[in-house]
């Protein structure tokens, strides 16, 4: 017996150190820049994360990467995208009836008995040679209308920020489905071996509407595919950077060593989450270099700095958070997503929601423009978007620090490059902008137009889980094939 027992444990120890070594070669072979599942030895290993489950795309891609910057609270429409003379005109007055309907109300305004008209809190003015009509607190949005395409339709049945949110990124109101980032990552992989092919960035104040981690999330997919946190500050990824101590050997010899045991363990147990941790481990080693490079703005001229605005000089801002999507996109990080909070403007609309305006339009803006000039927009699909828009009528009586509630029915967001139509406007609504007069554009068909733009047919996404196949989409969805160039 005793010498079986050591038989076995030489048998076992040699085919450690063998997976071990394979796990170490693998690894020196994606830091040089070779896919290892090209050249992998013999030895079974786990197949890597780069590649993506589509083995070639549907469509001819007109976008290579998207950067999806959320509004979290609710932007105004009517004080942003969609002008309406009538609102000026009746301001102070009733909503009519007939135009309110049953349209659903948020429980903030359900009991209310009077709907008194806001009409917009600054003037609009057409801007370049499309003459799309733009609000003064969007002025440097204004200067790229000729760029942008602004979807007035967008709606949702949604009037609550939570589900909303939940519902514009995964298709479904409720967390544990894959967001669109976890989607676009899963369908075609990453073109960066030392970045994550989904970054998510967050600034602002919540106001009491928290970012919800399921935005970015992989849901029922594995955890691989979705987001990475960047912080702000000179470390944008936690616990990337060895203790004090440990060398970059050490580590090296630590990964190779859980790799070894974890793959043993993923022979007998096919867990597909075993895999998925190696490759996030394997992510985080080659980040130690790649993320503290991308963070560092020292070596941007004082011109593009200019560009972003002052917020740019301070980390963890907007403005510095667009300034790092466009370092990501010539990364070819393939999904960005930056969200900025505090946008639940229910009272002091006139003080709050210009505030809210200033802190985006010059980056976003910005972010087009830099772009633009380094040949970058052409196939990178740019979003401005939010989760539902805001009533044109007040949330209580108009007097004091009035506001405005929430919105489904109808809301503006706007799209550039990436395969997208340039300086046009999409959709009609109402002479109050509370109803879709033609082209509505669901969650679904939006979602099923950004995948179109990468190459990708909605339809033909799945992933098999709890029995069935799901997709982004759901069971519906239809692209908007009047905004594709």
């Amino acid at each position: 017996m005793g010498d079986s027992q050591t038989s076995f444990d030489n048998a076992r120890r040699a085919f450690l150190l063998k997976l071990g070594a394979g796990l170490g070669w693998l690894s020196a072979a994606e830091l040089l820049g070779t896919p290892a599942w090209a050249q992998a030895p013999s030895a079974r290993v786990a197949q890597p994360y780069s590649r993506g489950a589509l083995t070639a795309a549907h469509f001819p891609p007109t976008a290579k990467r998207v950067i999806y910057m959320h509004m979290l609270g609710a932007v105004s429409h009517v004080d942003t995208f969609d002008y309406k003379p009538m609102l000026e005109k009746m301001h102070g007055q009733e909503l009519p009836e007939s135009v309110r309907g049953n349209r659903r109300l948020s429980t903030m305004v359900k009991g209310q008995t009077s709907f008194p008209i806001i009409g917009p809190i600054a003037p609009f003015s057409p801007g370049g040679t499309s003459g799309t009509m733009v609000s003064d607190l969007m002025a440097f949005t204004r200067e790229i209308a000729d760029d942008i395409c602004v979807i007035r339709t967008m709606n949702t049945e949604h009037v609550n920020h939570d589900p909303a949110s939940k519902f514009l990124h995964t298709g479904f109101q409720i967390a544990g489905r894959p967001s669109g980032g976890a989607w676009v990552n899963y369908a075609l992989g990453s073109n960066n071996q030392d970045l994550p092919s989904f970054v998510v960035m967050s600034s602002g104040n919540s106001a009491g509407v928290p970012i919800d981690a399921a935005a970015w999330g992989a849901g029922f997919a594995p955890s691989h595919y979705q987001g990475v946190l960047f912080r702000a500050g000179e470390s944008p990824v936690p616990y990337v950077g060895n203790p004090k101590g440990l060398t970059k050997e050490d580590r090296r010899s630590m990964l190779d060593a859980i790799a070894a045991l974890s793959n043993s363990q993923h022979a007998v147990s096919n867990d597909p989450e075993i895999p998925s941790k190696l490759s996030q481990y394997e992510m985080a080693y080659r980040m130690q270099a790649s993320v503290p490079e991308v963070a560092d703005i020292s070596g941007e001229p004082d011109h593009v700095l200019d560009m972003y605005g002052p917020d740019v000089r301070r980390p963890g801002t907007f403005a510095r958070h667009c300034l790092l999507a466009r370092r990501l996109a010539e990364r070819d990080v393939r999904y960005t997503m930056v969200v900025q909070l505090g946008w639940d403007h229910h009272n002091a609309i006139v003080r709050s929601h210009p505030a809210s305006c200033r802190t985006v339009d010059q980056p976003a803006a910005a972010l087009v423009k830099d772009l633009k000039q380094r040949g970058l927009l052409d196939d990178t699909l740019v979003i401005f978007g939010t989760e539902f828009g805001r009533t044109s009528f007040a949330q209580g009586a108009l007097k004091g620090a009035y506001g405005r509630d929430h919105h489904g029915g109808n809301f503006a967001v706007w799209m550039a490059g990436g395969g997208i139509k340039r300086g046009i406007t999409y959709g009609e609504t109402d002479d109050f902008s509370y109803n879709i007069v033609k082209d509505p554009v669901h969650i679904h068909d939006f979602n099923a137009t950004i995948l179109r733009t990468l190459g990708i047919d909605h339809t033909k996404l799945t992933f098999r889980a709890q029995g069935r196949d799901f997709r982004l989409t759901d069971v519906e969805g239809k692209v908007v094939s009047g905004i594709l160039a």
